[in-house]
């Protein structure tokens, strides 16, 4: 099988899966689980499952056959690529012999396999954006490399001219700590927001679907987004491919509460990793916020989120990244 010739890509998932209420309960999940997603309105997947479905979105708009969990052929040609995406224990007992590229996802932190790329098969880790690239080289080199998921501009239509009733969006994807953010952080902006008579409406992370969150980006003139950090951040480039602004809180660090496990000092990180002066404002704190809102706010029509997307995250752009690596793989370049 030539790359070139055949335009063949083999790629790996597993999803995550673990008992939770007793012994092989995982099983009935599998069961119940297409029930539930039919009724529910919170999020349904993992970012890593839609960075996967991504990914072969991307490669098969670019021509290519993509090659789904294909064990058999993988084993016919042990010289020819293959793409692992998802969580560590798709690595448990992988025992294909075909050179890797391995990502996006995986580990959080690089000493959480430290040893990982001593595996002559294993050529290639992805990560997703710079501040993590800068977090992985020091243990992996410059074989980390970075990709970044393209963002669907059709499945995100413009939405600048359509009638808008909310004037502020505000995403709630405050994971840690909230005992303290609330207080200091939430309840202020909104308090602001109110005593400054503006229409607002809040959406927390994992608390709704994607039927509601695309009806309420056509709705809104622009949206403040409260998370500590982000690898990529789809929902809000979502936001940013239908033309809605934002004003991003950007504390500067990583703040998972594991981070001490594996790093003691400051990890710096961002929550609005693809972002420039066409998508909008960053803030620190509370302290910063009302000046630069009011900055945001009176400039607000200037802002040309949809052309960022369409310049630095296109599908193509995502698929010729990975076709990128993939084919150094393939000539033994890697």
């Amino acid at each position: 099988m030539n790359l070139a010739r055949d335009r063949v890509i083999l790629l790996f998932y597993q999803d995550f899966e673990k008992d939770t209420f007793f012994k092989h309960d995982r099983y009935v999940k599998r069961i119940v689980r297409p029930v539930y997603q039919a009724i529910s309105k919170k999020q349904k997947v993992s970012g890593f499952f839609v960075w996967y479905q991504l990914l072969v979105k991307a490669l098969r708009q670019a021509g290519y056959d993509v090659q789904l969990n294909n064990y058999t052929l993988a084993r016919k040609h042990p010289d020819y690529p293959v793409g692992l995406v998802g969580y560590p224990h798709l690595l448990h007992g992988w025992n294909l012999p075909n050179p890797a590229l391995l990502g996006p996802s995986l580990f959080d932190h690089p000493r959480q396999a430290p040893n990982l790329l001593h595996d002559p098969r294993y050529k290639l880790y992805l990560v997703t954006c710079d501040w993590m690239r800068a977090m992985f080289a020091p243990v992996y080199g410059d074989r980390c490399v970075l990709w970044y998921a393209g963002i669907d501009t059709h499945q995100w239509p413009d939405t600048r001219s359509h009638p808008k009733d909310i004037d502020v969006l505000v995403y709630d994807k405050i994971r840690w700590n909230r005992e303290h953010y609330e207080p200091a952080l939430l309840n202020p902006i909104l308090q602001m927001l109110q005593e400054r008579g503006l229409r607002y409406t809040t959406i927390r992370y994992r608390h709704y679907d994607h039927d509601t969150y695309k009806a309420l980006l056509q709705r809104s003139r622009s949206m403040i987004f409260l998370c500590e950090h982000e690898t990529q951040g789809l929902a809000y480039q979502e936001a940013l491919a239908s033309n809605v602004p934002i004003l991003a809180w950007e504390n500067g660090f990583w703040l998972d509460p594991d981070r001490e496990k594996y790093d003691p000092n400051p990890v710096p990180a961002s929550s609005v990793p693809y972002f420039s002066a066409a998508c909008g404002e960053r803030f620190r704190d509370f302290a910063a916020f009302p000046d630069t809102f009011a900055h945001f706010w009176a400039n607000l029509d200037t802002y040309q989120p949809r052309t960022y997307v369409q310049h630095e995250l296109s599908f193509d752009g995502s698929a010729q990244r990975y076709l990128q690596y993939y084919t150094a793989i393939a000539e033994g370049k890697r």
